[in-house]
Parts: structure tokens; sequence; C-alpha cells
């Protein structure tokens, strides 16, 4: 059973930067791609992130290039969001999530391709 628990999530300031944790098991297929996601308050669920363990493809939006960046340390099978220059509109509940795949299509970047799902980690930015 794949599982998926993030952690890092927290308050921070505006212009500040916080890193997320999403540690993963229970893969029993080599080709996935691994997502963050996020949801504000009344607003859909949206990826900040896709990224693969086999060709290390990414996609970020538009909204996050620049500021957010995935990397992965596979001894831990780990996947890490490093989210500098944070803005108010950043303030979302963060989800790792995961799904079958070799290469990040942009297309497929998005919560409905998603097959496993972590409980999600809370992101406030004050100002």
């Amino acid at each position: 059973e794949v599982r998926l628990v993030e952690s890092g999530g927290g308050l921070v300031q505006v212009g500040g930067s916080l890193k997320l944790s999403c540690a993963a098991s229970g893969f029993t297929h080599d080709d996935y791609i691994i997502a963050w996601l996020r949801q504000a308050p009344g607003k859909e669920r949206e990826a900040v992130v896709c990224v693969s363990n086999s060709d290390n493809s990414t996609y970020y939006p538009d909204s996050v290039k620049g500021r957010f960046t995935v990397s992965s340390d596979n001894a831990k099978n780990t996947v890490y969001l490093q989210m500098d220059s944070l803005k108010p509109e950043d303030t979302a509940d963060y989800y790792c999530a995961a799904t079958r795949g070799h290469t990040v299509f942009e297309a497929l970047c998005g919560p409905a391709a998603m097959d496993y799902w972590g409980e999600g980690t809370q992101v406030t930015v004050s100002s």
C-alpha cells in the first residue's frame, strides 16, 4: 500500500521560506510521478509541481516557478518542496500525491491524475 506523509508546514512571514517533506513508502513499481498540490480556502486544489522519479522531468505552474523547487532523497524515499519568497496567496493546505508514470506532462499534472494522497500539511504566510 502506497503511503505518503507530509511534514514541515507552519507559519512563515511574507518573503520567508519553508521546506516541506513527503515521506513515501509502499511503491511496488519503478515509475512514479510525485506531485505537490495545494488547496486554499474556497479554492480548487491545484498542483504546484510534478516530478518524475524516472527521468526527473518536472512541471511548475507560473504561479510558483522560480520560487518553489522540488528535490528528492532516494535513500530516504523522501521528496521535498523548497518554497522561497513566500506570498500570502501561497497560504493553503499542501498535499503530496502520486501516480504511476514515466514522464511529467503539464496536462496531467493535476489532482485528477493522482491516485495516492497524503493527509496534507498547512502553510500560512502572514503579512
